[in-house]
């Protein structure tokens, strides 16, 4: 569980710095390098994070649970920084802002774990066999 609140305060500080950038760009061409460049960056830390959990031995289905956790952790924290905004600028948060904080966990968390699921499993069928039954 560390693991996945260190790696979703990685995606929620990448995600705030980009769009930070991005919102700073003097150009949409430039606007849209600074947002594509942090999906790569993030698509980088989720690609780590499996390979991690793959190296400390974890089976497919937990590794793809404690990286898609780290995601959805991710995507909450940054469902809570928009409402952190709104609320620094003056605005009430609507309904919607506050579904947000359950809907983005699930909407980013649940696609993670497929991928990751078939991307341990594909590293763990990589693997040497090491019972007796051969």
């Amino acid at each position: 569980m560390g693991r996945a609140i260190v790696v979703g305060a990685v995606y929620v500080a990448v995600g705030v710095t980009f769009a930070a950038l991005a919102g700073w760009a003097a150009s949409d061409q430039i606007r849209t390098a600074w947002r594509l460049t942090a999906f790569g960056v993030s698509g980088v830390v989720f690609v780590w994070n499996i390979w991690l959990e793959h190296r400390r031995g974890n089976s497919p289905v937990a590794a793809a649970l404690h990286a898609s956790l780290a995601v959805a952790l991710g995507g909450f924290g940054l469902a809570a920084k928009a409402g952190l905004h709104s609320l620094t600028i003056g605005a009430s948060i609507p309904r919607s802002l506050l579904w947000s904080l359950l809907l983005w966990p699930l909407l980013t968390g649940l696609p993670a774990f497929v991928v990751a699921l078939v991307a341990s499993a594909g590293l763990a069928r990589g693997q040497p066999r090491t019972g007796t039954d051969a």
